[in-house]
């Protein structure tokens, strides 16, 4: 049986998310069987997985470039990830706009987003000064620890 529009109305005014939880409970009720709606809760783990990352480019000097025109949710997370499992890398954004908001509603830009995270970005072009910069013994190892030919 469909639940109708009224039915759905009323199963979320009285705590159910769904006119099929909501039929459900009087089909219990119904049949006299004791049972609370989502009285419990249990933890579970979302298994890991492993995703890989391809920058665009990386410099002699070890400084990694990444080029964004949209820096979608997605790649914001994914970089967040990348710069939680690999600190030492040196991830450094050319946006088309670094003053775009990361969404309609959003203040934050993605300028702000990076100053928030500590990635370092420019506009348009790679800055002479980033190509520029001596090479990192630290930088540099830290992207042999992790950087893996195609």
């Amino acid at each position: 049986m469909r639940a109708t529009r009224t039915s759905k109305v009323r199963a979320l005014v009285e705590g159910y998310r769904s006119g099929l939880e909501e039929k459900v409970a009087a089909q219990l009720d119904a049949l006299e069987l004791p049972a609370q709606y989502e009285q419990y809760k249990l933890n579970y783990e979302v298994p890991a997985r492993v995703a890989t990352y391809t920058p665009d480019f990386v410099l002699p000097n070890g400084i990694i470039i990444e080029t964004k025109g949209r820096f979608v949710t997605e790649d914001r997370k994914k970089h967040k990830l990348i710069q939680q499992c690999h600190p030492g890398l040196d991830i450094r954004f050319v946006f088309s706009n670094p003053n775009t908001k990361i969404g309609k509603k959003s203040k934050t830009t993605y300028a702000m987003w990076c100053d928030q995270l500590g990635f370092q970005y420019a506009k348009l072009l790679i800055p002479t000064a980033w190509a520029n910069e001596p090479a990192c013994p630290k930088r540099l190892a830290a992207n042999k620890a992790v950087l893996k030919s195609k």
